[in-house]
């Protein structure tokens, strides 16, 4: 295992020897830093537990095979054991090519790097844990940034979860993720095969999984219109998340394409579907507008760095809810601020918080700090 220092000097060697550029390519860091270390004061490598009174545990959720389907990883406070699973941060290697892709830099070498930094790590969540029921907990869907996934903020997910709330991270199927996956059926003549084929992603075996990695702008075209198409789909992705943990909260059944042994059942009754957030992060944040603009049923909206660039301006007057803005200093511009405050209100309870002089790398680790004084 790496020591603290370590880390940091052979990260620092690897962003140096791909010159990250000093948009996406470094904001892709900064998140990989944040997650993998989490409290600066930490001596030891790996995603944090999180810090409130309960275990945490995850499973992933795919419903309906094909890419217009749902699929989220699930955060929720968990029986407390010993023995559970905890996956790995970076689910596999296509995970890794498609961070190589995002960042423009070669996947076989970038992967050796990824790997050798990152590929030991677990995510502080028992896989598949059984459910911890306790009352009814507050529910978040949360909206990843350009270029990660759905286990790429695990650090924030699990800290949540850890303080009574269950937590649906969306893996967004846009282009916008460095890579996702969803199923296709085989050809009729490929599912004669199927002892030399077997898929082990999910228990249907006529389907064979199709890889998604990041839409690339590219040269000449026009960013607006791209992005705003993409917004708007990753908002119908967290309404479609929210509804179906709606649908399992009734007591009615859903089908996992994935294989999982967690108990979908247990869920009934026990989420509080009056105390619903959406939370997000970057192109994250600007989801978080756009669900709130689209859907009531979220009760108000937390945006980190909130990107408001793909955004239609028109939409804001209609966003009814509660916003909490938390923005980073490094990641502020004045368009960006300016946006945000059009969003202000004197009659629906809006704040921004900027936290001075700190990189993602402790973007967490402040705000705690900050709400607990």
């Amino acid at each position: 295992m790496l020591s603290y220092g370590g880390f940091k000097h052979q990260l620092s060697v690897v962003e140096k020897l791909y010159q990250c550029s000093r948009t996406t390519n470094t904001d892709l860091w900064y998140k990989l830093r944040q997650a993998v270390m989490g409290n600066s004061c930490s001596t030891n490598l790996g995603i944090p537990p999180g810090k409130g009174p309960n275990q945490v545990g995850c499973t992933d959720l795919m419903v309906d095979h094909t890419v217009q389907g749902s699929f989220f990883r699930l955060y929720y406070p968990c029986v407390e054991s010993t023995i559970s699973e905890m996956p790995c941060w970076i689910p596999s290697k296509e995970y890794f090519n498609g961070l190589a892709d995002f960042m423009k830099i070669n996947r076989s070498l970038s992967e050796k790097i990824f790997n050798y930094l990152y590929g030991s790590f677990k995510i502080p969540a028992a896989l598949d844990a059984p459910f911890k029921p306790n009352g009814k907990y507050p529910v978040i869907i949360f909206s990843h940034g350009l270029g990660a996934f759905r286990t790429l903020y695990s650090a924030i997910c699990a800290e949540i979860a850890s303080q009574g709330f269950i937590v649906a991270a969306v893996e967004h199927r846009d282009g916008s993720s460095s890579a996702t996956f969803y199923f296709q059926e085989k050809p009729i003549e490929e599912e004669k095969d199927q002892a030399a084929s077997k898929n082990t992603l999910t228990t249907q075996e006529n389907l064979e999984v199709v890889w998604m990695y990041y839409k690339a702008l590219q040269q000449g075209e026009s960013e607006f219109p791209l992005r705003n198409k993409q917004v708007k789909q990753r908002a119908d992705e967290c309404i479609r998340a929210l509804d179906i943990l709606i649908q399992i909260n009734s007591g009615s059944s859903v089908t996992n394409v994935l294989q999982s042994q967690f108990d979908w059942t247990t869920l009934e009754n026990t989420m509080d579907m009056c105390r619903t957030a959406i939370m997000g992060h970057s192109f994250g944040g600007a989801t978080v507008i756009e669900s709130l603009c689209k859907e009531s049923k979220f009760k108000c909206g937390i945006a980190l760095d909130s990107w408001m660039f793909p955004l239609d301006e028109e939409i804001f007057p209609r966003v009814k809810q509660p916003i909490l803005f938390i923005n980073s200093e490094r990641f502020q511009w004045v368009g960006n601020i300016i946006r945000m405050r059009k969003l202000d209100s004197t009659t629906i309870p809006r704040k921004m918080i900027t936290i001075r002089s700190e990189h993602l790398l402790n973007f967490w680790v402040k705000f705690e700090a900050k709400t607990e004084n």
